[in-house]
């Protein structure tokens, strides 16, 4: 991004827009800050439903509407598709940074992952592997320039805002997360995997227009360098070079620990939802069938109504200016809440009560949404360590939740193909997994927009990307060899690999606390 960006007061009018035009504020947060939660919601919703289906869609059995893959097989191809979808982000920053801006970056990139679901959705091979390319360079235009947008809605003299400010729009890239594997993952598995992978391009293209339409309301932040300078927007002073450099080194250092979490974590798409399909106990009858229901219907609906509470104070803030924009987002609102109650009324009048495989990544989204608050507040008023003391504790929870399913899984035979294992210990790995990513991914998303200097911030979170693609190329291509070295050794040792190695790498973070503190220079 380039040195003529601005910054923006939570509460205040973005540049160029008069104070007595500002809209109201949620939650104290400027509405600006909520059109960027709902266009990255859409975007979450479209990555995590089509990845939801991926590894089951291609090792379903033709007969049942797949390609037959083995699991090994789909989980290189799950490597190659979910590292390069943080690969592209450092050329997308790069980009934006230079060239195009963040905001038709955005606009841009959203429109080819919706190309790419719609090319998904007519499942031929060409079509298929054509649909990943564009899902693939369109994230790597959306993503890093939607999260550096949101760095510059805060000055630096409320670092408390702009933290909590990216929790909140990591609520919103948890809730799609949570309605893309909810919805797409349900149609794909019960209905077709066409309309699983078609659903996710709907809800994409909806997502990208309401952005194009709404984004006035950031003023000058977003633009090109081109259209900064005819703007004749004020120019930040950076701090000195020296100190930028240092300031470098600890986004260096932030963004190569992530390697070893997403390493682990996004065993979630892969190796986990294996486990959870042929070695989980996922049937339920009698009682326990109707509890399950009931429960679903909860945890789907209460969070949907606090989706819909916060568009209609988006609305009520910005409708008069930015009409367009926010009936675009009444209708996605209302399309989720008519395709939600569609799939709990289906799932009711159902006899079948068996858990879908794909139903537990909902659970990560879930307890982030319930947990992200109470993160915020310990942070905020009980006890805020270090970043570098945050990531360590990230990782060492991520490593105990798959210590949990380690010990889960110590019962199976090895070379075993199926098992009944208690669906207890997939959903505390998630609890634990969650927790862990608290502290680490909007901590480390919050520290790139502190440390790096305006002009390179794009390219700045296009490079902690560029690390969370080695983590998930690594977590793929060791997912794919879990039935290999479940075979050889047993399922407990696939996961007490993922155990140990977050536990050991969150143990060398906290102990480089006083050289990350140094290199910062006062950025806490």
């Amino acid at each position: 991004m380039s040195s003529n960006t601005t910054t923006l007061q939570p509460g205040a009018s973005a540049p160029g827009i008069s104070a007595a035009a500002a809209p109201h504020t949620i939650l104290g947060h400027p509405d600006a800050l909520f059109v960027l939660f709902f266009t990255e919601m859409w975007e979450r919703f479209s990555y995590y439903g089509m990845r939801a289906l991926l590894v089951l869609f291609l090792t379903a059995t033709t007969l049942n509407g797949g390609w037959g893959w083995d699991v090994k097989e789909a989980g290189k191809l799950y490597a190659w598709y979910t590292g390069l979808v943080y690969l592209t982000p450092i050329f997308g920053g790069y980009l934006a940074d230079k060239v195009l801006g963040l905001r038709k970056a955005i606009v841009i990139g959203g429109l080819m992952i919706a190309a790419g679901h719609i090319s998904l959705f007519m499942e031929t091979k060409p079509s298929f592997y054509l649909g990943l390319s564009l899902v693939v360079l369109g994230t790597g235009l959306f993503k890093p320039n939607i999260s550096a947008i949101v760095g510059q809605l805060y000055g630096k003299d409320n670092e408390g805002g702009r933290d909590s400010g990216y929790t909140l729009f990591y609520m919103g890239v948890n809730s799609g997360a949570f309605f893309g594997i909810l919805l797409c993952g349900y149609i794909g598995e019960k209905i077709s995997w066409s309309y699983g992978f078609g659903l996710a391009a709907v809800f994409m293209i909806l997502g990208a227009l309401q952005f194009y339409f709404g984004q006035g309301i950031f003023g000058k932040i977003g633009l090109s360098l081109s259209q900064s300078k005819v703007e004749q927007a004020p120019v930040v002073e950076e701090a000195e070079p020296h100190v930028i450099r240092d300031r470098l080194k600890a986004i260096f250092t932030f963004s190569f620990f992530t390697i070893f979490f997403w390493f682990a974590f996004e065993q979630a798409g892969g190796s986990m939802t294996i486990f959870a399909r042929d070695f989980t106990d996922r049937s339920l009858t009698g009682t326990s069938g109707t509890t399950f229901k009931i429960v679903n219907s909860l945890i789907t609906v209460i969070p949907l109504l606090i989706l819909t509470w916060l568009l209609i104070k988006l609305f009520f803030g910005t409708a008069k200016r930015y009409l367009l924009s926010n009936l675009l987002l009444v209708s996605c609102i209302g399309g989720i809440w008519v395709l939600t109650l569609w799939m709990l009324n289906r799932e009711f009048v159902n006899q079948d009560s068996s858990v879908p495989a794909s139903w537990f990544g909902i659970l990560n989204s879930l307890f982030l949404v319930v947990l992200a608050p109470m993160f915020s507040r310990l942070w905020g008023k009980y006890w805020n360590p270090s970043g570098p003391v945050k990531f360590g504790l990230g990782l060492v929870m991520l490593g105990l939740g798959f210590a949990c399913l380690s010990y889960g899984a110590a019962g199976i035979p090895n070379g075993a193909k199926t098992a009944q294992v208690s669906m207890i210990w997939l959903t505390l790995a998630y609890l634990l997994h969650t927790m862990g990513e608290l502290c680490l991914s909007p901590v480390g998303l919050s520290y790139i927009s502190k440390l790096a200097p305006p002009r390179l911030l794009g390219l700045m979170f296009g490079f902690w990307f560029l690390n969370t693609f080695i983590g998930n190329f690594l977590a793929g291509m060791t997912g794919a060899y879990i039935e290999h070295i479940a075979h050889a050794y047993s399922m407990s040792t696939f996961f007490l690999i993922f155990t140990i190695i977050p536990i050991a790498a969150g143990l060398v973070m906290m102990a480089l606390n006083k050289w990350m503190h140094r290199n910062m220079h006062g950025i806490h």
